[in-house]
Protein backbone atom coordinates (compact mmCIF):
# COMPACT_ATOMS: atom_id res chain seq x y z
CA UNK A 1 0.00 0.00 0.00
CA UNK A 2 1.45 3.27 -1.12
CA UNK A 3 2.14 5.85 1.52
CA UNK A 4 0.63 9.30 1.14
CA UNK A 5 3.21 11.97 1.79
CA UNK A 6 2.26 15.48 2.86
CA UNK A 7 4.10 18.26 1.10
CA UNK A 8 4.60 21.72 2.54
CA UNK A 9 5.63 24.74 0.53
CA UNK A 10 6.71 28.22 1.63
CA UNK A 11 6.13 31.40 -0.36
CA UNK A 12 6.85 35.06 0.38
CA UNK A 13 3.63 36.94 -0.37
CA UNK A 14 2.76 40.59 0.34
CA UNK A 15 5.15 40.83 3.29
CA UNK A 16 4.02 37.56 4.82
CA UNK A 17 4.94 33.93 4.65
CA UNK A 18 2.38 31.63 3.04
CA UNK A 19 2.56 28.00 4.10
CA UNK A 20 0.52 25.51 2.10
CA UNK A 21 -0.04 22.11 3.69
CA UNK A 22 -2.59 19.38 3.23
CA UNK A 23 -5.16 21.61 4.95
CA UNK A 24 -6.00 25.28 4.45
CA UNK A 25 -3.05 27.63 3.77
CA UNK A 26 -1.61 29.71 6.61
CA UNK A 27 -0.39 33.31 6.34
CA UNK A 28 2.26 34.43 8.83
CA UNK A 29 2.83 38.09 9.71
CA UNK A 30 5.11 39.87 12.15
CA UNK A 31 4.04 43.36 13.12
CA UNK A 32 6.05 45.93 15.03
CA UNK A 33 3.82 48.66 16.48
CA UNK A 34 5.67 51.92 17.06
CA UNK A 35 5.15 55.64 17.35
CA UNK A 36 6.11 57.81 14.39
CA UNK A 37 5.38 61.22 12.99
CA UNK A 38 2.48 61.41 10.55
CA UNK A 39 0.96 64.49 8.87
CA UNK A 40 -2.15 63.60 6.86
CA UNK A 41 -3.37 67.21 6.98
CA UNK A 42 0.10 68.79 6.83
CA UNK A 43 0.43 69.16 10.63
CA UNK A 44 2.93 66.79 12.32
CA UNK A 45 1.18 64.42 14.73
CA UNK A 46 2.49 61.55 16.87
CA UNK A 47 1.00 58.58 15.03
CA UNK A 48 0.91 54.81 15.47
CA UNK A 49 2.69 52.81 12.78
CA UNK A 50 2.71 49.13 11.93
CA UNK A 51 6.04 48.09 10.44
CA UNK A 52 6.68 51.79 9.82
CA UNK A 53 3.50 52.24 7.80
CA UNK A 54 0.51 54.58 8.11
CA UNK A 55 -2.02 53.27 7.30
CA UNK A 56 -0.88 49.80 8.27
CA UNK A 57 -0.11 46.96 5.83
CA UNK A 58 -2.93 45.45 3.83
CA UNK A 59 -3.79 41.83 4.68
CA UNK A 60 -4.53 39.93 1.48
CA UNK A 61 -6.13 36.57 2.26
CA UNK A 62 -8.47 34.00 0.73
CA UNK A 63 -11.50 32.20 2.13
CA UNK A 64 -10.54 29.66 4.84
CA UNK A 65 -6.95 30.90 5.11
CA UNK A 66 -5.45 30.63 8.58
CA UNK A 67 -3.88 33.92 9.67
CA UNK A 68 -1.12 34.15 12.28
CA UNK A 69 -0.05 37.67 13.30
CA UNK A 70 2.63 38.20 15.95
CA UNK A 71 2.10 41.75 17.25
CA UNK A 72 4.98 43.41 19.12
CA UNK A 73 3.87 46.41 21.15
CA UNK A 74 6.70 48.96 21.17
CA UNK A 75 4.48 51.74 22.52
CA UNK A 76 4.66 52.98 26.10
CA UNK A 77 1.03 51.99 26.76
CA UNK A 78 -1.14 48.88 26.30
CA UNK A 79 -2.31 48.13 22.77
CA UNK A 80 -4.89 45.80 21.23
CA UNK A 81 -6.15 45.38 17.68
CA UNK A 82 -9.46 43.94 16.43
CA UNK A 83 -10.39 42.45 13.05
CA UNK A 84 -13.58 44.28 12.17
CA UNK A 85 -16.02 41.93 10.44
CA UNK A 86 -14.04 38.69 10.78
CA UNK A 87 -16.43 36.28 12.49
CA UNK A 88 -13.95 34.07 14.36
CA UNK A 89 -16.32 31.11 14.36
CA UNK A 90 -16.21 29.41 17.80
CA UNK A 91 -13.18 31.54 18.59
CA UNK A 92 -13.96 34.88 20.28
CA UNK A 93 -10.54 34.50 21.94
CA UNK A 94 -9.04 36.13 18.81
CA UNK A 95 -11.52 39.00 18.40
CA UNK A 96 -9.08 41.48 19.92
CA UNK A 97 -11.49 43.53 22.04
CA UNK A 98 -11.13 44.33 25.72
CA UNK A 99 -14.08 42.13 26.68
CA UNK A 100 -12.28 39.03 25.39
CA UNK A 101 -8.56 39.84 25.42
CA UNK A 102 -6.07 41.45 27.76
CA UNK A 103 -4.29 44.30 26.00
CA UNK A 104 -0.68 43.71 24.98
CA UNK A 105 1.55 45.38 27.61
CA UNK A 106 4.32 47.77 26.50
CA UNK A 107 7.38 45.88 25.35
CA UNK A 108 5.47 42.59 25.01
CA UNK A 109 3.95 40.66 22.12
CA UNK A 110 0.91 38.53 21.43
CA UNK A 111 0.21 36.17 18.52
CA UNK A 112 -3.26 36.17 17.02
CA UNK A 113 -4.31 32.94 15.33
CA UNK A 114 -7.60 32.88 13.46
CA UNK A 115 -9.25 31.57 10.31
CA UNK A 116 -11.30 33.58 7.81
CA UNK A 117 -13.75 30.69 7.73
CA UNK A 118 -16.49 30.73 5.09
CA UNK A 119 -16.07 34.46 4.45
CA UNK A 120 -15.31 36.72 1.50
CA UNK A 121 -15.21 40.48 1.27
CA UNK A 122 -13.69 43.75 2.37
CA UNK A 123 -12.85 44.41 6.01
CA UNK A 124 -10.46 46.38 8.18
CA UNK A 125 -8.49 46.09 11.39
CA UNK A 126 -7.88 48.81 13.96
CA UNK A 127 -6.85 49.36 17.61
CA UNK A 128 -9.50 49.33 20.34
CA UNK A 129 -7.38 50.70 23.19
CA UNK A 130 -7.79 54.31 24.32
CA UNK A 131 -7.99 56.67 21.32
CA UNK A 132 -5.24 54.95 19.31
CA UNK A 133 -7.50 54.51 16.30
CA UNK A 134 -7.47 58.29 15.79
CA UNK A 135 -3.81 58.27 14.76
CA UNK A 136 -3.21 54.93 13.04
CA UNK A 137 -2.79 51.25 13.73
CA UNK A 138 -5.50 50.53 11.15
CA UNK A 139 -5.44 48.95 7.71
CA UNK A 140 -7.36 46.95 5.13
CA UNK A 141 -8.16 43.25 5.38
CA UNK A 142 -9.45 41.54 2.26
CA UNK A 143 -10.75 38.01 1.91
CA UNK A 144 -10.73 36.87 -1.71
CA UNK A 145 -12.96 34.14 -3.05
CA UNK A 146 -11.31 30.81 -3.74
CA UNK A 147 -10.44 30.23 -7.38
CA UNK A 148 -13.06 27.50 -7.74
CA UNK A 149 -15.84 29.82 -6.53
CA UNK A 150 -17.02 32.20 -9.27
CA UNK A 151 -17.81 35.80 -8.41
CA UNK A 152 -20.61 37.70 -10.19
CA UNK A 153 -18.31 39.98 -12.19
CA UNK A 154 -15.22 39.68 -14.37
CA UNK A 155 -11.81 39.79 -12.73
CA UNK A 156 -10.76 43.45 -12.38
CA UNK A 157 -7.49 44.73 -13.80
CA UNK A 158 -6.38 45.47 -10.24
CA UNK A 159 -7.74 45.47 -6.72
CA UNK A 160 -7.24 48.64 -4.65
CA UNK A 161 -7.92 49.48 -1.00
CA UNK A 162 -9.10 53.03 -0.22
CA UNK A 163 -9.19 53.91 3.48
CA UNK A 164 -10.95 57.20 4.16
CA UNK A 165 -11.46 58.81 7.52
CA UNK A 166 -11.74 61.97 9.54
CA UNK A 167 -8.65 63.23 11.33
CA UNK A 168 -7.94 65.31 14.44
CA UNK A 169 -4.61 67.13 14.64
CA UNK A 170 -4.67 67.13 18.46
CA UNK A 171 -3.28 63.59 18.64
CA UNK A 172 -4.60 60.58 20.53
CA UNK A 173 -3.30 61.57 23.98
CA UNK A 174 -5.00 64.96 23.87
CA UNK A 175 -8.21 63.44 22.52
CA UNK A 176 -8.28 60.98 25.41
CA UNK A 177 -7.73 63.78 27.92
CA UNK A 178 -10.64 65.72 26.41
CA UNK A 179 -12.96 62.74 26.84
CA UNK A 180 -11.64 61.89 30.31
CA UNK A 181 -12.39 65.45 31.38
CA UNK A 182 -16.01 65.01 30.32
CA UNK A 183 -15.94 67.16 27.20
CA UNK A 184 -16.94 66.51 23.60
CA UNK A 185 -14.34 66.07 20.84
CA UNK A 186 -15.99 68.60 18.57
CA UNK A 187 -15.48 68.62 14.81
CA UNK A 188 -12.63 66.94 12.97
CA UNK A 189 -9.84 69.03 11.44
CA UNK A 190 -10.01 67.31 8.08
CA UNK A 191 -10.31 64.13 6.04
CA UNK A 192 -7.63 61.85 4.62
CA UNK A 193 -7.54 59.23 1.87
CA UNK A 194 -5.01 56.47 2.63
CA UNK A 195 -3.32 58.88 5.01
CA UNK A 196 -2.91 61.60 2.38
CA UNK A 197 -4.63 64.66 0.94
CA UNK A 198 -3.98 66.00 -2.55
CA UNK A 199 -2.71 69.60 -2.61
CA UNK A 200 -3.85 70.25 -6.17
CA UNK A 201 -0.59 71.95 -7.10
CA UNK A 202 0.21 69.60 -9.98
CA UNK A 203 2.87 67.79 -7.94
CA UNK A 204 0.62 65.22 -6.23
CA UNK A 205 1.56 61.59 -6.64
CA UNK A 206 -1.40 59.40 -7.60
CA UNK A 207 -3.10 57.17 -5.04
CA UNK A 208 -3.95 54.74 -7.88
CA UNK A 209 -3.39 54.36 -11.62
CA UNK A 210 -5.80 53.02 -14.22
CA UNK A 211 -5.32 51.91 -17.82
CA UNK A 212 -7.88 53.20 -20.33
CA UNK A 213 -10.68 50.76 -21.05
CA UNK A 214 -10.05 48.55 -18.01
CA UNK A 215 -12.16 48.04 -14.89
CA UNK A 216 -10.77 48.26 -11.35
CA UNK A 217 -12.03 47.17 -7.97
CA UNK A 218 -11.90 49.65 -5.10
CA UNK A 219 -12.47 48.47 -1.52
CA UNK A 220 -13.61 51.60 0.32
CA UNK A 221 -13.61 51.60 4.14
CA UNK A 222 -14.35 54.41 6.58
CA UNK A 223 -11.63 54.00 9.20
CA UNK A 224 -12.38 57.31 10.93
CA UNK A 225 -13.51 57.81 14.51
CA UNK A 226 -16.58 59.99 14.20
CA UNK A 227 -17.69 61.21 10.79
CA UNK A 228 -19.74 59.69 7.96
CA UNK A 229 -18.15 60.36 4.57
CA UNK A 230 -19.44 60.58 1.02
CA UNK A 231 -17.08 59.11 -1.58
CA UNK A 232 -17.21 59.76 -5.31
CA UNK A 233 -14.97 59.48 -8.37
CA UNK A 234 -14.75 62.56 -10.55
CA UNK A 235 -16.27 61.81 -13.96
CA UNK A 236 -16.85 58.12 -13.18
CA UNK A 237 -19.66 56.01 -11.75
CA UNK A 238 -19.25 53.23 -9.21
CA UNK A 239 -20.86 49.82 -9.55
CA UNK A 240 -21.49 48.41 -6.07
CA UNK A 241 -20.60 44.69 -5.99
CA UNK A 242 -19.94 43.79 -2.34
CA UNK A 243 -20.67 45.13 1.12
CA UNK A 244 -19.09 43.79 4.31
CA UNK A 245 -18.88 40.21 3.09
CA UNK A 246 -21.97 39.96 0.87
CA UNK A 247 -22.27 40.32 -2.90
CA UNK A 248 -24.90 42.94 -3.69
CA UNK A 249 -27.17 43.66 -6.61
CA UNK A 250 -24.99 45.65 -8.96
CA UNK A 251 -26.44 49.15 -9.02
CA UNK A 252 -24.51 52.15 -10.31
CA UNK A 253 -23.90 55.15 -8.04
CA UNK A 254 -22.44 58.61 -8.56
CA UNK A 255 -21.55 58.73 -4.87
CA UNK A 256 -21.81 56.52 -1.78
CA UNK A 257 -22.26 57.43 1.86
CA UNK A 258 -19.83 55.30 3.85
CA UNK A 259 -20.51 55.49 7.57
CA UNK A 260 -17.90 54.89 10.25
CA UNK A 261 -16.79 51.26 10.35
CA UNK A 262 -18.37 50.32 7.00
CA UNK A 263 -16.70 48.86 3.89
CA UNK A 264 -17.98 48.76 0.30
CA UNK A 265 -16.45 47.26 -2.86
CA UNK A 266 -17.11 49.02 -6.15
CA UNK A 267 -16.03 48.60 -9.77
CA UNK A 268 -14.81 51.69 -11.62
CA UNK A 269 -14.17 51.57 -15.38
CA UNK A 270 -11.54 53.84 -16.90
CA UNK A 271 -13.79 55.06 -19.72
CA UNK A 272 -13.00 58.78 -19.71
CA UNK A 273 -10.40 60.94 -21.41
CA UNK A 274 -6.94 59.76 -20.27
CA UNK A 275 -5.75 62.28 -17.67
CA UNK A 276 -5.88 62.79 -13.91
CA UNK A 277 -9.12 62.65 -11.93
CA UNK A 278 -9.96 63.17 -8.28
CA UNK A 279 -11.42 60.66 -5.88
CA UNK A 280 -13.31 62.84 -3.42
CA UNK A 281 -14.34 62.33 0.21
CA UNK A 282 -16.59 64.83 2.02
CA UNK A 283 -17.94 64.91 5.56
CA UNK A 284 -21.66 64.30 5.96
CA UNK A 285 -24.14 65.54 8.56
CA UNK A 286 -21.71 68.16 9.92
CA UNK A 287 -22.27 71.90 10.25
CA UNK A 288 -19.09 72.58 8.32
CA UNK A 289 -18.44 70.40 5.28
CA UNK A 290 -14.83 69.27 4.84
CA UNK A 291 -13.65 67.82 1.54
CA UNK A 292 -10.42 66.02 0.67
CA UNK A 293 -9.18 64.61 -2.61
CA UNK A 294 -6.71 62.09 -4.00
CA UNK A 295 -5.39 61.63 -7.52
CA UNK A 296 -6.48 58.80 -9.83
CA UNK A 297 -4.09 58.79 -12.80
CA UNK A 298 -4.69 57.28 -16.20
CA UNK A 299 -1.65 55.48 -17.56
CA UNK A 300 -0.02 57.63 -20.26
CA UNK A 301 -2.69 60.26 -19.64
CA UNK A 302 -2.10 63.96 -20.14
CA UNK A 303 -3.68 66.75 -18.18
CA UNK A 304 -4.33 67.70 -14.57
CA UNK A 305 -7.54 66.89 -12.76
CA UNK A 306 -10.29 69.46 -13.12
CA UNK A 307 -10.76 71.75 -10.13
CA UNK A 308 -14.53 71.33 -10.53
CA UNK A 309 -15.39 68.62 -8.02
CA UNK A 310 -18.61 66.61 -8.13
CA UNK A 311 -20.88 67.96 -5.35
CA UNK A 312 -21.87 65.83 -2.36
CA UNK A 313 -25.50 65.04 -1.57
CA UNK A 314 -27.42 67.16 0.93
CA UNK A 315 -29.27 65.91 4.00
CA UNK A 316 -29.63 62.48 5.56
CA UNK A 317 -32.93 61.60 3.82
CA UNK A 318 -30.83 61.07 0.69
CA UNK A 319 -28.63 58.64 2.60
CA UNK A 320 -31.64 56.76 4.00
CA UNK A 321 -33.03 56.35 0.50
CA UNK A 322 -29.66 55.08 -0.71
CA UNK A 323 -29.68 52.42 2.00
CA UNK A 324 -33.01 51.19 0.66
CA UNK A 325 -31.43 50.48 -2.74
CA UNK A 326 -28.95 47.98 -1.27
CA UNK A 327 -29.99 44.39 -1.96
CA UNK A 328 -28.28 41.03 -1.41
CA UNK A 329 -27.35 39.19 -4.61
CA UNK A 330 -29.01 35.84 -3.90
CA UNK A 331 -27.88 34.28 -7.19
CA UNK A 332 -24.14 34.70 -6.64
CA UNK A 333 -21.85 31.96 -5.38
CA UNK A 334 -19.87 32.83 -2.29
CA UNK A 335 -18.66 31.42 0.99
CA UNK A 336 -21.30 32.40 3.48
CA UNK A 337 -22.68 30.66 6.57
CA UNK A 338 -26.31 29.57 6.52
CA UNK A 339 -27.47 29.22 10.15
CA UNK A 340 -30.89 27.60 10.45
CA UNK A 341 -31.51 27.97 6.73
CA UNK A 342 -31.27 31.74 7.11
CA UNK A 343 -31.23 32.44 3.38
CA UNK A 344 -34.96 32.26 4.15
CA UNK A 345 -34.55 34.36 7.26
CA UNK A 346 -37.94 35.98 6.73
CA UNK A 347 -39.72 32.76 7.69
CA UNK A 348 -37.83 32.08 10.94
CA UNK A 349 -39.73 32.78 14.14
CA UNK A 350 -38.29 35.58 16.28
CA UNK A 351 -37.60 34.28 19.79
CA UNK A 352 -36.44 37.53 21.40
CA UNK A 353 -36.73 41.23 20.61
CA UNK A 354 -34.19 43.64 22.09
CA UNK A 355 -34.70 47.38 21.74
CA UNK A 356 -31.59 49.46 22.44
CA UNK A 357 -31.78 53.24 22.75
CA UNK A 358 -28.65 55.38 22.94
CA UNK A 359 -28.50 58.41 25.22
CA UNK A 360 -26.00 61.11 26.12
CA UNK A 361 -25.94 62.25 29.75
CA UNK A 362 -23.62 63.71 32.35
CA UNK A 363 -22.47 61.86 35.44
CA UNK A 364 -20.77 64.06 38.07
CA UNK A 365 -20.50 66.71 35.40
CA UNK A 366 -18.78 64.44 32.88
CA UNK A 367 -20.22 63.28 29.57
CA UNK A 368 -21.18 59.62 29.25
CA UNK A 369 -22.99 57.64 26.56
CA UNK A 370 -25.34 54.76 27.38
CA UNK A 371 -27.59 52.02 26.05
CA UNK A 372 -30.93 51.55 27.84
CA UNK A 373 -29.76 53.64 30.75
CA UNK A 374 -26.42 51.90 31.41
CA UNK A 375 -23.04 53.25 30.36
CA UNK A 376 -20.51 50.47 29.82
CA UNK A 377 -17.44 50.42 32.07
CA UNK A 378 -14.46 48.28 31.12
CA UNK A 379 -13.48 45.88 33.95
CA UNK A 380 -9.82 45.05 34.56
CA UNK A 381 -10.58 41.38 33.84
CA UNK A 382 -11.87 40.64 30.32
CA UNK A 383 -15.44 39.35 30.46
CA UNK A 384 -14.72 36.20 28.50
CA UNK A 385 -11.79 35.23 30.71
CA UNK A 386 -13.88 35.79 33.84
CA UNK A 387 -16.64 33.61 32.39
CA UNK A 388 -14.24 30.85 31.30
CA UNK A 389 -12.45 30.76 34.68
CA UNK A 390 -15.77 30.59 36.53
CA UNK A 391 -15.44 33.96 38.28
CA UNK A 392 -17.93 35.96 36.23
CA UNK A 393 -19.91 36.86 39.37
CA UNK A 394 -16.86 38.77 40.65
CA UNK A 395 -16.55 40.84 37.47
CA UNK A 396 -20.03 41.45 36.01
CA UNK A 397 -23.70 40.59 36.16
CA UNK A 398 -25.72 39.25 33.23
CA UNK A 399 -28.64 41.21 31.79
CA UNK A 400 -28.05 44.47 33.65
CA UNK A 401 -30.14 46.28 31.06
CA UNK A 402 -33.76 45.54 30.12
CA UNK A 403 -34.78 44.40 26.63
CA UNK A 404 -36.41 47.74 25.98
CA UNK A 405 -35.51 51.34 26.85
CA UNK A 406 -36.45 52.35 30.41
CA UNK A 407 -39.18 54.92 30.92
CA UNK A 408 -36.89 57.08 33.08
CA UNK A 409 -34.39 58.56 30.64
CA UNK A 410 -32.69 60.65 33.33
CA UNK A 411 -31.30 57.74 35.33
CA UNK A 412 -27.90 56.42 34.25
CA UNK A 413 -25.82 53.58 35.74
CA UNK A 414 -22.15 52.80 35.15
CA UNK A 415 -21.45 49.05 34.80
CA UNK A 416 -20.32 46.31 32.44
CA UNK A 417 -23.20 45.21 30.19
CA UNK A 418 -23.47 41.53 29.22
CA UNK A 419 -26.58 40.11 27.57
CA UNK A 420 -27.11 36.40 28.20
CA UNK A 421 -28.10 35.05 24.77
CA UNK A 422 -29.59 31.60 24.25
CA UNK A 423 -27.54 29.55 21.80
CA UNK A 424 -29.12 29.38 18.32
CA UNK A 425 -32.00 31.72 19.14
CA UNK A 426 -33.19 33.95 16.28
CA UNK A 427 -33.19 37.50 17.63
CA UNK A 428 -34.50 40.87 16.50
CA UNK A 429 -32.49 43.91 17.62
CA UNK A 430 -33.96 47.38 17.22
CA UNK A 431 -31.42 50.21 17.44
CA UNK A 432 -33.25 53.40 18.40
CA UNK A 433 -31.65 56.81 18.08
CA UNK A 434 -33.58 59.62 19.80
CA UNK A 435 -30.64 62.01 19.44
CA UNK A 436 -29.80 64.46 16.65
CA UNK A 437 -26.45 62.81 15.80
CA UNK A 438 -26.12 59.84 13.45
CA UNK A 439 -25.08 56.51 14.99
CA UNK A 440 -23.09 53.58 13.58
CA UNK A 441 -23.02 50.14 15.24
CA UNK A 442 -20.93 47.01 14.70
CA UNK A 443 -21.56 43.49 16.02
CA UNK A 444 -18.51 41.25 16.20
CA UNK A 445 -18.68 37.51 15.57
CA UNK A 446 -21.66 37.73 13.23
CA UNK A 447 -23.25 39.08 10.13
CA UNK A 448 -26.86 40.15 10.47
CA UNK A 449 -29.70 40.98 8.11
CA UNK A 450 -30.31 44.74 7.97
CA UNK A 451 -34.05 44.45 7.37
CA UNK A 452 -35.42 47.87 8.22
CA UNK A 453 -34.64 51.53 8.78
CA UNK A 454 -36.95 54.50 9.10
CA UNK A 455 -37.64 57.80 10.82
CA UNK A 456 -39.68 58.15 13.99
CA UNK A 457 -40.33 55.64 16.73
CA UNK A 458 -40.25 51.89 16.18
CA UNK A 459 -43.36 49.81 16.90
CA UNK A 460 -44.25 46.18 16.11
CA UNK A 461 -46.31 47.36 13.14
CA UNK A 462 -43.08 48.51 11.48
CA UNK A 463 -42.26 44.86 10.81
CA UNK A 464 -44.75 45.01 7.95
CA UNK A 465 -42.19 47.05 6.02
CA UNK A 466 -39.15 44.85 6.76
CA UNK A 467 -37.21 43.46 3.80
CA UNK A 468 -37.63 39.74 4.49
CA UNK A 469 -36.30 38.58 1.13
CA UNK A 470 -32.94 40.07 0.15
CA UNK A 471 -31.65 42.37 2.91
CA UNK A 472 -27.86 42.57 2.82
CA UNK A 473 -26.09 40.35 5.34
CA UNK A 474 -23.52 42.65 7.00
CA UNK A 475 -21.92 43.53 10.34
CA UNK A 476 -22.27 47.33 10.61
CA UNK A 477 -25.38 49.50 10.41
CA UNK A 478 -26.10 53.21 10.75
CA UNK A 479 -29.03 54.76 12.61
CA UNK A 480 -30.11 58.21 11.46
CA UNK A 481 -31.19 60.99 13.86
CA UNK A 482 -34.57 60.42 15.50
CA UNK A 483 -34.81 57.13 13.63
CA UNK A 484 -34.43 53.38 14.11
CA UNK A 485 -32.74 50.44 12.40
CA UNK A 486 -33.73 46.77 12.70
CA UNK A 487 -31.48 43.73 12.34
CA UNK A 488 -32.17 39.98 12.51
CA UNK A 489 -29.67 37.22 13.27
CA UNK A 490 -29.22 33.77 14.72
CA UNK A 491 -26.91 33.71 17.75
CA UNK A 492 -25.24 30.47 16.70
CA UNK A 493 -21.58 31.49 17.23
CA UNK A 494 -20.53 30.74 20.80
CA UNK A 495 -18.34 33.28 22.53
CA UNK A 496 -18.38 36.79 24.01
CA UNK A 497 -19.25 39.29 21.27
CA UNK A 498 -19.08 43.07 21.23
CA UNK A 499 -21.96 45.26 20.04
CA UNK A 500 -20.34 48.69 19.92
CA UNK A 501 -20.74 52.17 18.63
CA UNK A 502 -18.26 52.78 15.83
CA UNK A 503 -18.34 56.47 16.78
CA UNK A 504 -15.23 56.17 18.87
CA UNK A 505 -15.83 58.87 21.48
CA UNK A 506 -19.18 57.21 22.18
CA UNK A 507 -17.52 53.80 22.34
CA UNK A 508 -14.85 55.10 24.73
CA UNK A 509 -17.47 56.72 26.99
CA UNK A 510 -19.76 53.72 27.33
CA UNK A 511 -21.94 53.12 24.26
CA UNK A 512 -21.27 49.41 23.88
CA UNK A 513 -22.19 46.04 25.34
CA UNK A 514 -21.37 42.35 25.04
CA UNK A 515 -23.48 39.33 24.13
CA UNK A 516 -22.51 36.07 25.82
CA UNK A 517 -23.41 32.95 23.84
CA UNK A 518 -22.68 29.68 25.66
CA UNK A 519 -23.45 26.22 24.35
CA UNK A 520 -25.19 24.02 26.92
CA UNK A 521 -23.12 21.12 25.58
CA UNK A 522 -19.77 22.71 26.61
CA UNK A 523 -18.33 21.07 23.53
CA UNK A 524 -15.49 21.72 21.08
CA UNK A 525 -18.12 21.40 18.39
CA UNK A 526 -19.46 24.74 19.54
CA UNK A 527 -16.48 26.63 20.98
CA UNK A 528 -12.70 26.32 21.10
CA UNK A 529 -10.76 26.07 24.33
CA UNK A 530 -8.68 28.88 25.74
CA UNK A 531 -5.62 29.08 23.44
CA UNK A 532 -2.13 28.36 24.68
CA UNK A 533 -0.12 31.52 25.26
CA UNK A 534 -3.16 33.75 25.79
CA UNK A 535 -2.47 36.83 27.89
CA UNK A 536 -4.15 36.86 31.31
CA UNK A 537 -4.81 39.85 33.54
CA UNK A 538 -7.04 41.01 36.36
CA UNK A 539 -8.30 38.47 38.87
CA UNK A 540 -7.64 35.44 36.63
CA UNK A 541 -3.91 36.14 36.40
CA UNK A 542 -2.07 33.29 38.06
CA UNK A 543 -5.18 31.11 38.40
CA UNK A 544 -4.92 27.49 37.17
CA UNK A 545 -6.42 26.95 33.75
CA UNK A 546 -9.87 25.34 33.83
CA UNK A 547 -10.13 21.82 32.37
CA UNK A 548 -10.59 21.99 28.60
CA UNK A 549 -13.58 20.78 26.62
CA UNK A 550 -12.85 17.23 25.54
CA UNK A 551 -15.19 16.75 22.61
Amino acid sequence: MARLMLISMLFLWAGSILMVQSGDPTLFFEWNVTYGTIAPLGVPVKGILINGQFPGPNINSTTNNNIVINVFNNLDEPFLVTWNGIQHRKNSWQDGVLGTNCPIPPGKNYTYKFQVKDQIGSYMYYPVTAMHKAVGGFGGLRVNSRLLIPVPYADPADDYTLLVGDFFNKGHTSLKKILDSGRNLGRCDGVHLNGKVAKGDGKDEPLFTMEPGKTYKYRICNTGIKTSLNVRFQGHTMKLVEMEGSHTMQNDYDSLDVHVGQCFSVLVTANQEPRDYYVVASTRFTKREVTATGIIRYKNGKGAASSELPPPPVGWAWSLNQFRTFRWNLTSNAARPNPQGSYKYGSINITRTIRLANTAQRVDGKLRYALNGVSYVEPTTPLKLAEYYGVADKVFKYDTIPDEPPSDNNKLTLAPIVLNMTHRNFVEIILENHETAIQSYHLSGYSFFAVGMDVGKWSPEKRMNYNLLDAVSRHTIQVFPNSWSAILLTFDNCGMWNLRSEIWDRHYLGQQLYASVISPNRSLKDEYNLPEGVLTCGIVQGMPRPPPFSS
